[in-house]
């Protein structure tokens, strides 16, 4: 179907919710076994730090797929049952993750930057039966699976990438490759209904631990409508989103999106180096690319090499994460040859608001707006009573959930309170906590968090979850931690820490303080700058201001 216009992309929508929101839905089919009879077409592009790459075709997929099934299935793992991740942008990462639909359970994605204390938690909360890690993540499962801490009876079983067929160091771990290869394949794909759960993935928020935000199938239809319009992802496009598949916005659309249009998709398993995102961008004739903020504001500040611009294939550039700077927007167009579209959405709901590049719904781009609303979802500002605001007042950016066919957020998984505070207007209106105004063109404009959520290098960390972290140290006797503005992450974390007595603050202590959270709990939520203080600001009932830590910066 040629997609010219409004009434078009609405029977887009339309004909996208029926094929993933009804009562029968074969996911490992939809993403992969559809477009495996073309055995030419291919899924992945990968290559690593040391130069290594391969590729795999969507037959090669549906083959693999199909036995790691067979692996899961004879672990026990059935329809329902969670099945956890914790694998860095390996082609063994888009196997498992399809196989795990392939028997009909459920993904719980997890970052690998992530230290004992995150995963755990995830572990335990979300029940999962079977993990799949490899070497160099297995260690941070040694308390979980092994030691004094365990989870007992409950541990699930962890399956291990290992180098060749070779057999772990731990007595219960299972080889993923030759378990793969000794596996009777699961040939026909599990069905489940559009209401039923594909992902179980997890979002920081500012009190509490990680809450489980509950995926379910139909989602898959506003994932595709993103790729379509968003992206405006073309058949003859090279894509590349180098979000981690370990969070939403590389999950959704790194990996999971361009499978639902039978398209190739690129990993690059290193750490980011802006010499290297230029020279990948260049050897692989990219057309389509998509990064972070903090991905732009890091290749500015590189600088981009001489002729670069001639030598790249771009079309289309996408940013989301955060409200990009428009000097940064003007250099990308400037040295890449393409503007930068700036795009917003929540682990929650996928993306919302985009500055679209399909040319039935492009628009000129302005300053530090994010663009209009995604089809399938009506976005409105609201006043803290629900009321919506008009063109200039400011509020917050919400859903009009009755008015949004695409949206499919079902609450946080056991936590009614903390689901229930995200909806008024007798729960008409989903609020996102993002401060927001729109102009009298409909542009939407963000204002930051309306909470103490914090931004950073794209990642949005809870402040509960650092703080935890830190109070767990023998010398700290309280802490609080907050954002602070940084030019190139947006923020940084930075926490005010009150120490138990018989310590002295020094440099070794804060040193040691910000690698005790770093291994803890995660490579990109550790404070980069700690405080010694006497006290922490807080309310009669004992809550910590953070606000008035703000101001203090």
């Amino acid at each position: 179907m040629q997609v010219q216009t409004r009434d078009d992309v609405d029977a887009v929508v339309h004909d996208l919710l029926a094929t993933y929101g009804g009562r029968e839905v074969r996911v490992a089919h939809l993403l992969c076994d559809r477009h495996a009879d073309d055995a030419d077409r291919v899924a992945l592009l990968y290559e690593d730090a040391t130069g290594k790459t391969s590729r795999l075709t969507f037959a090669e997929l549906q083959d693999a797929s199909a036995r790691f099934a067979g692996v899961l299935r004879d672990l026990g793992v059935s329809r329902g049952d969670r099945v956890a991740t914790l694998l860095p942008k390996i082609p063994e990462l888009m196997i498992a993750t399809l196989a795990i639909w392939r028997v009909g359970a459920v993904h719980v994605p997890m970052f690998t930057a992530f230290g004992p204390r995150p995963i755990r938690h995830r572990l335990q909360d979300s029940a999962a039966r079977v993990i799949v890690t490899d070497e160099q993540q297995r260690p941070k499962l040694n308390d979980v699976l092994d030691g004094p801490e365990s989870l007992a009876t409950s541990a699930p079983h962890a399956v291990v990438v290992s180098s060749g067929d070779r057999q772990t160091d731990h007595g219960r771990d299972i080889s993923f490759w030759a378990a793969l290869h000794a596996a009777r394949p699961v040939q026909a794909p599990a069905v489940i209904g559009g209401d039923d759960l594909c992902f179980l993935i997890y979002t920081s928020g500012t009190t509490g631990s990680a809450k489980g935000v509950e995926v379910p199938a139909k989602a898959l239809a506003s994932f595709e409508t993103y790729m379509r319009f968003g992206y405006d992802l073309r058949d003859d496009d090279v894509y590349w989103n180098v979000g981690d598949p370990g969070w939403a916005y590389g999950l959704y659309y790194a990996l999971v999106g361009s499978l639902l249009l039978g398209h190739t998709t690129l990993f690059y398993n290193a750490p980011f180096e802006s010499e290297d995102v230029y020279r990948i961008l260049e050897k692989y004739g990219v057309t389509n690319f998509a990064a972070a903020p903090t991905a732009y504001r890091a290749m500015r500040a590189a600088g981009a090499p001489s002729g670069l611009k001639e030598r790249l294939r771009l079309r289309a550039a996408s940013s989301a994460g955060e409200t990009l700077n428009p000097d940064v927007i003007a250099w990308a167009k400037h040295h890449l040859g393409v503007p930068i579209h700036d795009q917003y959405g929540q682990t929650e709901h996928g993306m919302l608001v985009n500055n679209h590049h399909a040319p039935s719904l492009r628009r000129a781009i302005r300053p530090g707006s994010m663009g209009h609303p995604m089809p399938g979802f009506r976005m409105v500002i609201v006043d803290e009573a629900g009321h919506e605001l008009g063109p200039g007042q400011q509020g917050q950016i919400a859903i009009d959930c009755p008015a949004s066919p695409l949206y499919w957020f079902r609450g946080y998984r056991g936590a009614p309170e903390r689901t229930a505070e995200r909806f008024v207007g007798n729960g008409r209106y989903y609020l996102s906590g993002d401060a927001a105004y729109a102009d009298d063109d409909g542009y939407i404009y963000a204002g930051g968090r309306t909470d103490d959520l914090i931004t950073s290098a794209g990642y949005r960390i809870g402040p509960f979850d650092v703080e935890s972290a830190l109070v767990a140290h023998p010398a700290v006797a309280e802490a609080a931690v907050i954002g602070k503005p940084d030019a190139l992450r947006g923020e940084i974390v930075k926490a005010f820490v009150v120490l138990k007595p018989g310590f002295s603050a020094g440099t070794a202590l804060t040193e040691e303080l910000g690698q005790f959270v770093k291994t803890s709990l995660s490579a990109h939520a550790y404070p980069r700058e700690i405080e010694i203080v006497e006290g922490l600001p807080k309310t009669p009932s004992g809550k910590i201001q953070r606000f008035l830590l703000r101001d203090r910066g």
